[in-house]
């Protein structure tokens, strides 16, 4: 604190340093993060990874596509007609004679003399209105509220007959709606074959860590033998294995669990290796010594301790666990039509002469690109954040 005289002969005035209100500042950050939670260390230091919250923002809009598939599909995505083959995708036009008019042009259809196909082309004076919140195929939203509204469709007309915003494929099918159908299937097979993954490797982990001998020796040679495997013959092996007479549904339950028992190897070592190192703390020993059960001490004291670094391994497994599905399902190996995923859609453009006709076909490896990157983005950010003492 300086004084300094008064130029008229008054009295000294105290005034403050320049450095003063910075010390301050820093002294209530300081006085903050020391009192802070682990949650809010490690949200702090997430948010000022930008791409970690860029991916975080897209992961999120994501996964309301799997939520609102049926709202955000504006046509049956089984709905099908061998004449629509192959359209190409129709450009929504957002302005008619200096209005705001959203619009589509129709199609007209003509024989072509040389094939013999049925050849479609946009025609001007057809113009379709497309219009928020509209009707079209009936859906339970969120599986329980009976509804038949939807994102956009087209105004007094089929959406399934009138409205291609990314094409058609070889049978007919929007492959917009097609492709938030096939976003619900992907996303939700890496999110259910984690959590799988996420309690085997947990719980076995665990067990192994804490016990040890004979167990932990069994638990290890387990994990090496699956491990040693090559993944595309045993994928091969396990899906040749499944009835061709199942539904949709088992199928769909026996590769997440496929995949599931391939998963857990890594996390297993990881918890494994924590235990070993946890169990000859003096908390642990407290616990011990005051009756607490095994049980009890792996849900409450152990697990708890680096809940942080198992949060960042189950992000950076999520992407590992769709691209399994995906190309499981893209090999002819996991899901199948008229199952709809990431991979099956993508059946479709495995050759150069589909890609050559219809490029949009390949479409669905967008979305697959760009969740895996904001997975991966995300999941990078919260390994940096999970040890915020750092």
């Amino acid at each position: 604190m300086d004084r300094s005289a008064h130029p008229r002969g008054g009295t000294a005035i105290a005034t403050l340093a320049p450095e003063a209100p910075a010390i301050a500042v820093g002294a209530v950050a300081e006085e903050r993060v020391s009192v802070a939670t682990q949650w809010q260390l490690m949200w702090w230091r997430f948010r000022r990874h930008r791409l970690a919250m860029t991916g975080a923002v897209i992961v999120l809009l994501a996964y309301a596509v799997v939520i609102f598939a049926d709202f955000l599909a504006y046509a049956d995505p089984l709905a099908s007609e061998a004449q629509r083959s192959l359209l190409r995708p129709q450009p929504i036009r957002w302005f008619d004679e200096g209005r705001f008019a959203p619009h589509v042009y129709g199609f007209s259809g003509r024989r072509d003399p040389m094939t013999f196909k049925r050849v479609y082309t946009p025609d001007p004076a057809k113009k379709l209105p497309v219009t928020l919140f509209a009707r079209g195929f009936e859906y339970r939203l969120l599986g329980l509220v009976p509804t038949d509204r939807h994102l956009f469709g087209v105004a007094d007309a089929r959406a399934e007959e009138t409205l291609f915003l990314l094409g058609t494929d070889e049978q007919g099918r929007d492959l917009w709606s097609r492709l938030m159908y096939g976003t619900r299937t992907s996303l939700t097979i890496g999110l259910v074959g984690v959590t799988l993954s996420l309690v085997l490797g947990v719980a076995l982990g665990g067990v192994s860590g804490l016990y040890g001998g004979t167990v932990d020796t069994v638990i290890q040679r387990v994990i090496e033998i699956v491990r040693s495997i090559p993944t595309i013959p045993l994928w091969m092996g396990l899906a040749a294995a499944l009835p061709n007479d199942w539904t949709i549904l088992q199928v769909y339950f026996a590769i997440t669990l496929i995949i599931s028992l391939i998963g857990w190897t890594e996390l297993a070592r990881v918890v494994r290796g924590r235990f070993l190192s946890l169990r000859e703390e003096e908390f642990i020993m407290a616990a011990e010594l005051a009756g607490s059960g095994q049980t009890r001490i792996i849900v409450s004291h152990m697990v708890p301790s680096f809940l942080s670094h198992i949060i960042a391994a189950t992000t950076l497994a999520i992407p590992t666990m769709i691209i399994s599905e995906t190309s499981l399902s893209f090999l002819g190996l996991g899901l199948r039509p008229p199952a709809i995923s990431w991979g099956v859609l993508l059946q479709q453009a495995q050759n150069i002469q589909s890609l050559a006709i219809s490029p949009w076909l390949l479409m669905p490896a967008i979305p697959v690109t760009v969740v895996i990157l904001a997975l991966n983005f995300m999941g990078d950010g919260l390994r940096d954040a999970a040890d915020p003492y750092a």
